[in-house]
């Protein structure tokens, strides 16, 4: 009874908050797709959820496939003239089209319709995710922190720079700092460089110079992590604690701005990887989002959708990464294409997707062992 038991609990926990999560990402990804193919007078065969063998589904008036496949670990949308659904032509096919039909594939439509069809997929992702944000923060208002400092670590960048508990961060870099969040963020993001910071002592406007330094911490999933940090914790009480509200236009903006730093981060990330000032060890793979998606779903659901706006952010930004086979691959090739005025041969093009699904698969096997590197370890 127990095994049953364990069984459901990583049912319910963790698989049904994930894969509610990634079929909500996934879907708006492959809506954009669809859209803008629909608005292009692109005929589409087929729009899955999931992969696989097909489990339910139905034509609309159009003639296109909606269903949803057995495995639920992405989607995608199929046009006419596809070989796949990653959308390789298929060549035989298309030659035997009649005019009529050719002129709804989507391999003959002009290069920027082409463009334009890929492209809508992660930019749907962006604009679900600024959607998402926008709409939370309207709900709820935006939580913030005023920069108090509460606690100096010992040993500190920031005892070194004279830093004291009840300080108030004023500015950074003479620029005017109002709350926590903007410096973490920029801390975050100028490590090893000094920071000048104004701060008041007892009514006394004064200045200090902290150098952010990398920390290495692990987090609850047992992800080892290292993160610039000058080593201060503020204070989170009704006197610093403050909840903004926000009309439409505000929460848009602030939607926008979530988006673009979680953007900003990822690009960091995968720039300090490569520096060598983080490790790959910390990429996760379907299991760790899972944990993710299990954990946050016990704090609510608005928790969990603000988690499936992070992760749309992302799966749109993976996607316009320029490997052959992902969205921003058929876009180095779009782009080639409008350069020359003519596609890249056809051999060029299918080993660039076979090379693009050979890395596309490493990354994903290797993040996968993080994973399971991780559970073994716990």
């Amino acid at each position: 009874m127990e095994i049953f038991g364990s069984a459901y609990d990583l049912l319910i926990g963790y698989m049904v908050p994930f894969l509610f999560v990634l079929t909500i990402v996934v879907f708006f990804h492959e809506l954009g797709h669809f859209a803008v193919a629909r608005w292009c007078n692109v005929k589409v065969d087929a729009f899955s959820v999931g992969f696989g063998r097909e489990l339910f589904g139905w034509y609309d008036k159009h003639g296109t496939r909606w269903k949803v496949s057995l495995i639920p670990l992405g989607g995608y949308v199929k046009f006419a003239g596809d070989e796949n659904a990653a959308s390789v032509p298929d060549r035989e096919y298309i030659a035997s089209m009649s005019e009529e039909e050719r002129r709804t594939a989507f391999i003959a439509k002009p290069v920027w319709q082409r463009a334009a069809i890929v492209a809508a997929g992660p930019i749907a992702n962006f604009i679900l995710a600024v959607i998402i944000f926008a709409g939370i923060f309207m709900a709820y208002g935006k939580p913030q922190l005023l920069p108090v400092v509460s606690t100096v670590i010992e040993g500190s960048a920031a005892e070194t720079a004279g830093i004291q508990t009840g300080d108030r961060i004023l500015s950074i870099n003479d620029k005017p700092l109002s709350y926590f969040e903007d410096l973490k963020w920029t801390v975050r993001h100028n490590p090893d460089q000094p920071l000048i910071l104004g701060i008041e002592r007892d009514g006394v406007e004064l200045t200090a110079t902290v150098v952010p330094v990398y920390v290495t911490d692990v987090n609850q999933f047992g992800v080892e992590y290292r993160e610039p940090r000058i080593g201060v914790a503020i204070a989170s009480d009704e006197n610093t604690r403050i909840l903004k509200q926000l009309g439409v236009g505000g929460a848009l903006w602030e939607g926008v701005l979530r988006t673009y730093k979680i953007i900003y981060d990822t690009v960091s990330f995968i720039g300090e990887i490569f520096a060598g000032e983080q490790s790959a060890k910390q990429l996760g793979g379907p299991i760790q989002i899972a944990q993710v998606s299990g954990t946050v779903a016990q704090f609510g659901l608005i928790e969990l959708i603000s988690l499936a706006g992070f992760l749309s952010v992302s799966i749109g930004f993976i996607n316009l990464l320029p490997i052959p086979i992902l969205d921003g691959g058929h876009l180095v090739f779009y782009a080639a294409e409008a350069i020359r005025g003519k596609p890249l041969n056809e051999k060029v093009q299918e080993v660039g997707f076979r090379i693009g699904l050979g890395l596309v698969l490493m990354l994903m096997v290797f993040a996968t062992w993080n994973d399971i590197w991780r559970l073994m370890s716990l």
